[in-house]
Parts: structure tokens; sequence; C-alpha cells
């Protein structure tokens, strides 16, 4: 390969240190005078610039041997080849560094020369620098903590077959949550997911392919959040990345960073219950706005967020049964609760049309409701509370799994003997009073003020 700029022809001269032209296949010139020392012509010269390198042809013992003879430094260098064509390639550098002034290449032996030579027209088709080129490589090396490059890159580009490289997490959050609306679930579930993503898509300004599952931990740590709550948001980023698999920006045939985390197993705690005579008190203090949370909640297990969704539509006082649709469920699948005797004393006498829950601060209402009387308001009580009393009455953990939308062994680990059949059959005899129709209650979340039936409480 020739290198822009370098002539092979005749010998040219060159100045010499006294001004004069001289020819570089001669004695250097000490202010007119001159040593020679007879070569013979030149095979061939190599000009770059106003640098030129001749080469030589000689034989020794039969064979040819091809000689560059140039001057580096005041000094007289000669190098010997077995071919021309080396011996060219070998002049045409020379003459480079001759013109540049960047003598220490020329420094190097003739087989690092062609060395370097092969590697530097190795690199010319991709414009890659041999100096980035060699930073590069020591990088990977480091990382790679001894695995050969080869062996990564080959199973890297198994993995990237068909992937889309480069989308960014805020991008794949924003094509997540427009694909949900889409697929019409639930308005409080589009909302948990979009808290929760951008959260993260904000603290993680990077494609998604480079996210590692030790970068999701710490992020999860930091949240300094209860392990539910963590456990929560672990679920709602396994859905990123596992909608991002889906669209190619992760590889299709491996477990997710995400995945590969496990949700933190949460401490087996006590599940608190009210007794009869607490329900009872609340329940008789209740205004009707409350009554349907309460009574639905403590007589037919509903959770909250199922009851957020649910119309009074689905409430068969006829045929004393509540429809909780598949779109309503936690569990995304249909289940059928049965009305008590007590809970349809409860529900027949309010207006049912609409939601049942028609202000979300009625559930604020409720505990400061509770607490006003002295009572105090557990996580998920009324749930814990029917699953209890209910168990012990039918004593088939299948039912009221069936009943709850849970499972048959979560209902007999948590909630088998609890209570009595006896205390149970008075929680579901628990029936309003007349005059508790007339019952009114204003609330003051600000200044945590309670009026009950025109009366302020503590």
């Amino acid at each position: 390969m020739k290198t822009k700029g370098a002539k092979v022809d005749a010998f040219s001269p060159v100045m010499n240190g006294c001004g004069d032209k001289l020819v570089t296949n001669q004695e250097p010139t000490v202010c007119g005078k001159s040593k020679k020392r007879k070569h013979g012509k030149p095979v061939a010269s190599v000009k770059f610039g106003s640098a030129v390198v001749p080469i030589y042809q000689l034989t020794s013992a039969g064979r040819k041997r091809f000689i560059l003879s140039f001057y580096m430094e005041g000094k007289r260098e000669r190098r010997s080849f077995t071919n021309l064509e080396s011996a060219k390639k070998e002049a045409q550098l020379v003459a480079q560094r001759i013109q540049s002034g960047r003598q220490e290449m020329n420094d190097l032996r003739p087989h690092d020369r062609e060395a370097y030579r092969t590697v530097v027209d190795l690199l010319m088709p991709s414009g890659v620098p041999l100096v980035t080129a060699v930073q590069e490589y020591v990088r990977a090396n480091e990382l790679l903590n001894g695995l050969p490059l080869l062996t990564a890159v080959d199973e890297f580009s198994r993995k990237a077959r068909g992937m889309k490289l480069g989308v960014k997490v805020k991008d794949v959050v924003e094509e997540l949550l427009v694909a949900k609306k889409q697929d019409g679930l639930s308005h409080r579930y589009q909302l948990q997911l979009q808290s929760n993503l951008r959260r993260f898509a904000a603290d993680f300004d990077v494609p998604i392919s480079h996210i590692r599952r030790d970068q999701i931990d710490d992020w999860l740590r930091k949240r300094g959040v209860a392990i539910r709550s963590r456990n929560g948001l672990l679920a709602t980023i396994r859905v990123l990345f596992s909608f991002a698999k889906k669209r190619a920006y992760l590889p299709v045939g491996d477990v997710t960073e995400a995945e590969a985390l496990d949700k933190i197993r949460a401490a087996d705690v006590d599940t608190e219950i009210f007794t009869p005579e607490q329900f009872a008190k609340i329940l008789h203090a209740a205004p009707p706005s409350l009554i349907p949370i309460l009574a639905i909640g403590g007589f037919a297990g509903m959770r909250k967020a199922e009851m957020d969704r649910l119309d009074w539509n689905a409430v068969d006082l006829e045929r004393k049964m509540i429809e909780v649709r598949a779109g309503q469920a936690k569990t995304a699948s249909r289940r059928i609760i049965p009305i008590s005797d007590n809970l349809l004393a409860w529900l027949k006498p309010l207006m049912r049309e609409g939601k049942i829950v028609k202000d979300n601060d009625f559930h604020r209402q409720i505990t400061a409701l509770a607490e006003t009387l002295k009572i105090g308001w557990p996580r998920n009580v009324l749930r814990h509370s029917f699953i209890s009393y209910r168990i012990a009455i039918v004593q088939s953990a299948d039912q009221v799994a069936l009943e709850a939308g849970n499972s048959p062994t979560i209902i007999f680990k948590h909630y088998r003997e609890l209570t009595t059949e006896e205390q149970a059959e008075k929680w579901f005899s628990i029936m309003p009073k007349e005059e508790q129709w007339e019952n009114t209650l204003s609330y003051d979340r600000k200044k945590r003020r309670v009026i009950l039936n025109g009366i302020e409480r503590d």
C-alpha cells in the first residue's frame, strides 16, 4: 500500500547543512568537502515532500539484498530487506518520518515496523485511530476480567440479535403507560405505574439495557420504605422490564435484571381483628355515608381498592350476592361474595346509586371516627375480621378463599382459629339501630377535629 504523498521514482536531491543540494545516497558534504562511497545507481527511490530515500540492490553469496541508505540525526542508517516490496514500504515510512521530524519511529526494528504498518492498514477502513483502538481494548479487557474479548462480543451479538439498542428508560416508561391505558386497565393501577416508574426513570437517565440488578436493588433500598411498599415498587419495575423485553429493547430469551431480584420476605405479623363489641360500637355511631364501607368491608371482606371500584349495580340484594368483576378484583378474576342476613339489613335502607365509595375522604373519616371512640384502626382490619369470623363458621379454607379472593394456604395460615364460632355468630348478628340513620359526622382533617351528632369530640 502506498502512502498518500509518497512517490517511488529515481532519486531526488535534498539540501545539506551548508545549503548545497545533497543526494541522500552519498556521504554528507561538510562545507564543500565530500567523501564518496559508490553503491551504483539506486533501483528505486521513495520521495515524501522534500525527503528522498534511495533503495539499492546488492548481491551477496548469490542472494539479492535491497538496501535503504539514509541519514537520521546526522548519522548514516542502513537497512536490509530480502525483497523490493518490503524495502519500498520501509522507505515510505522513513521518508514520512524524515519529513515530519518524528524520528523516534525510525528507531523501531524492521519487524516492529512491519507490525505497526499492518495494524494501521487494518484500522484504516474503520477510521479509528490506533491509540483509540488500543485504549478501548485495554478498557474492555479490564471490564471483562480476563474473559477473551471475542468471546464476550460473540455472546453479546447472540443476545442482541434483533434488539433495538439504546432505548432510554424514560421512553420505555411512556410507551408502557400508553399501552396500559389502551389495554383498559384500571385508572388507579395506571396512576400507580405512573408514579413509581417515572420516579425510576428520573433516576436512571440511561438506556434500559444498561441497568444492572445491583443498581435496582440499591435504588429500592434508598427509598427507605416498608418491606411491603418496597416489594410493590419492585413489582412495577418488573412490569417495565418485562414490557421492554417484549418490545425487543432487552434480550428476549434472558431473565431481566429486575426479574432476577427476589422480593423481600416480610416477617409474619399478628393478624389484628375487631371484637364484635368494638365493631358494633363503630357501626352504631357511623352516619349513613360511611355505612357502605364499614358494612361491606366487615361482613363481605372486600379490599379497600376493590370497594373503591365497586358500583351499586354489582350489589344484588334480591339474590343476596355481590359480584366482583375481573377488572375490579386485585387478582383479575371474577368472584361472588354472599350477602349475609345482617349485611342485607345494613344495606337496604341506603340510597343505592352510582359508586359505593362516593368520596375517597370517607376512609379517613372512618379511622377518625374509630379514634374518637377510642378504638384503634389496624391495617386491613375489616377484611381480616371478616375472614377470621367467616372461617370460624363455615370451617372451610377453600370456601372462604373463593369468597375473599385469596388462596386457601394464606387463609389457613393467617386466619384459622383466631376466634371462636360463638364470637363469629355475634359478629354476623350485629344489626342496625333505628335511630342511627340520623347520625351525622363532620371531620376537619387539618385541625383533626371530629363533630359527631353535633358534639365536638376529642
